[in-house]
């Protein structure tokens, strides 16, 4: 069997190919790569393995911008120090990953597993680890700037209560019930705030988890909500978002 490494520490890179000779002396590393832009141009002008070890981290970014410029069919076990995003990642797909340093036990299972893993599924779940990790590790914005008068104010996130579309304009309301107008859509709001944080109940209102007070069923398969200084009729979820809203407080 020929196998690649892509791994930018040296160290880590033989210490791996010390374990695999172990193992399986019949395997033949056939080459270690320590970037992104390397492992393409290596890929792009032909080489082959039966079997990739990647690591998620690497000197020039993440490996998954390999997957994401280059189809590669073949399979892969990905490696990592201890990141608590990249094992969420792993953990939302089901998938199996080596945590440095590695020990030979857990190298000779993954060698198990992924033997086994059909390639066209293999595809695909590298693509969706790659979109698991970067939601996970998206930045989302902790402070707004806002402007009263002649005052400029920031406000973090945690002091929000919501934010609401009314009268034409999009507002910050805080915990305290101060309100601020922001140059931003709801659309926006929602790429841009913490979807652990917020959710949008209807197509007015982006609500804190915090700022939720009191829960209730509502005609028409719907919740109303006591939260902060909303109204009736602004703290309502919409029918059509009440399954997502009772995952996301269930998380």
């Amino acid at each position: 069997m020929k196998a690649i490494i892509i791994e930018d520490e040296k160290l880590s890179a033989e210490h791996l190919q010390r374990l695999l000779k172990k193992i399986d002396s019949s395997i033949e590393i056939i080459t270690s790569i320590d970037s992104v832009k390397k492992s393409i141009e290596t890929f792009n002008s032909g080489i082959k393995a039966d079997l990739l070890f990647v690591d998620i981290h690497l000197a020039d970014g993440l490996s998954f911008e390999i997957f994401a410029k280059i189809k590669i069919e073949t399979p892969v076990i990905f490696t990592t120090a201890y990141d608590e995003y990249a094992i969420k990642a792993f953990k939302l797909n089901s998938v199996d990953y080596l945590l440095k340093p590695i020990a030979i036990d857990d190298l000779k299972v993954s060698l198990d597993k992924f033997k086994k893993l059909n390639t066209i599924y293999q595809s695909s779940v590298i693509e969706d680890i790659a979109n698991a990790y970067n939601t996970i590790t998206k930045q989302y914005k902790n402070r707004f700037m806002v402007k009263m008068g002649d005052t400029i104010s920031s406000i973090k996130s945690e002091d929000i209560a919501h934010f609401i579309f009314e009268d034409s304009l999009v507002m910050l309301v805080t915990v305290t019930n101060k309100r601020y107008t922001l140059d931003y859509t709801l659309d926006n709001l929602e790429e841009l705030v913490s979807p652990e944080l917020f959710f949008r109940i209807n197509r007015k209102v982006i609500i804190n988890i915090n700022s939720i007070n009191k829960i209730n069923p509502h005609f028409n398969s719907r919740l109303k909500l006591t939260a902060g200084d909303l109204t009736d009729e602004d703290a309502i979820v919409s029918r059509e978002r009440v399954n997502a809203f009772k995952n996301w407080l269930d998380k």
